[in-house]
């Protein structure tokens, strides 16, 4: 009888490892379930033996030598250097397809290989070869996901490892691109919304330059021949001196920017600098809003997606937490995850945290008393995404006057302080 050895998670989401002697690959899952664990990984380690010590021992052979076959697999973790990632809306479209062919009855290995012929985008080309000869040489689609961190992150390599597991594989495609297109047209609104401030503020900057470095240098000149002795106005001294800075160390200044910048993402990869910066970015008026709403959306939209999927609820909130993108939010799940994990409710450290509102912390809890959390996480992330669109509005209609005025005080502040030594010059006529 086949031997099967296998990776599985218990209930508090401790590994286990063992090797069972059954018919078949779905007679080891039913085993391992039955046996309350969550299956991870199965693979056949023995053929049945035949009749006679020879070919027992090539059965051995063969066995013995299996494992260096996987090691060769793991070679083609290495990459060649300038051949970055893939975009997020390519490799939907290519999640998206490869879904539709698996679910349309053509096997994996074809779909694959009929998507490589038809990609353009030249690494994700290549990736779906590499993808295809990993399968070819006996790797199950997760694990030549896995050779692929840069493209296929945990939650894209665990959810297709639990529909293969399950025999759903078609459905958990589905899921996936239906969560990437969700979030990409999330990502899309905030990047629409952030348009406009942004190129409101690079024109105020670029006006300021031109002022401060030709503009305001003229009037010096004009003031020199008209004062009679007569000191400027202190104002005025005050915005020639700035004008006379910047125009005599232009390359100070952009070095001090650039300098300034450098600082700012080096602190950003300490971990106090980061949870500073995010929680500030959380609570900063007008925009923070818009960012804890994102967080809410994404935090529900990807637990409730893994665990409907099949993932246990432990491995689905590291992965969670992996892919949070704030490190508040992060600790956050990291609690709820000790919390799950020592058998009690998620609700508790939801709102010890502080970050998710009264609403979220009643949804969860009714869905993980009615059995239903799944659902009931899609449903806020579903809420969320109408709440980010109202958020993203809010903020646009803000913002838009802000820096309008903000532009006004600035550059009408320059204009007042150069027409105060004239008008003082009109006074004294």
């Amino acid at each position: 009888m086949p031997r099967f050895s296998y990776k599985a998670l218990d209930a508090k989401g401790d590994e286990s490892k063992g090797v069972l002697e059954v018919g078949t690959q779905n007679e080891a899952i039913t085993r391992i379930k039955e046996m309350g664990l969550y299956p991870m990984s199965i693979v056949e380690v023995d053929k049945p033996k035949e009749k006679g010590g020879g070919k027992a021992k090539a059965g051995k052979e063969k066995t013995a030598a299996k494992p260096k076959g996987k090691k060769g697999q793991i070679s083609l973790n290495i990459r060649i250097p300038g051949m970055g990632g893939v975009k997020s809306k390519v490799l939907t479209t290519f999640t998206r397809q490869l879904a539709t062919l698996i679910d349309a009855g053509l096997p994996l290995l074809r779909g694959l290989r009929v998507l490589e012929r038809q990609e353009r985008n030249a690494n994700l080309k290549r990736i779906i070869g590499e993808l295809a000869l990993s399968i070819e040489g006996g790797s199950t689609f997760s694990e030549a996901l896995a050779q692929h961190p840069k493209v296929f992150n945990r939650l894209f390599v665990n959810m297709v490892k639990a529909g293969e597991l399950g025999g759903v594989l078609e459905v958990v495609l589905n899921r996936l691109a239906e969560f990437m297109e969700k979030a990409q047209k999330i990502k899309g609104k905030v990047i629409a919304a952030m348009f406009y401030p942004v190129a409101v503020l690079v024109v105020a900057v670029a006006i300021l330059l031109v002022l401060m470095v030709v503009v305001i240098p003229k009037f010096r000149e004009v003031f020199e021949g008209l004062g009679e002795g007569k000191p400027l106005p202190a104002f005025t001294l005050l915005v020639l001196g700035i004008s006379e800075t910047v125009k005599n160390n232009i390359i100070l200044t952009t070095l001090s920017v650039v300098g300034a910048f450098i600082v700012f993402k080096l602190l950003l990869k300490t971990d106090l600098g980061r949870r500073i910066f995010d929680k500030f970015k959380l609570k900063v008026p007008v925009m923070g809003p818009v960012v804890s709403k994102v967080a809410i959306a994404r935090f529900t939209r990807t637990l409730g997606t893994l665990v409907s999927s099949g993932v246990p609820i432990l491995q689905s909130l590291v992965i969670v937490k992996e892919t949070s993108g704030n490190v508040i939010v992060a600790n956050a799940i990291g609690a709820v995850h000790e919390s799950v994990k020592e058998g009690e409710t998620i609700t508790a450290p939801l709102e010890a945290s502080g970050v998710f509102p009264p609403m979220v912390i009643s949804m969860v809890d009714v869905g993980e008393q009615t059995g239903a959390l799944p659902e009931m996480l899609l449903k806020i992330a579903d809420n969320y995404d109408e709440e980010v669109d109202n958020a993203v509005s809010a903020m646009t209609s803000l913002l838009e006057p802000i820096m309008i005025v903000a532009l006004a005080v600035i550059v009408g502040s320059i204009v007042i302080a150069m027409f105060l030594p004239l008008i003082d010059l009109m006074n004294t006529l």
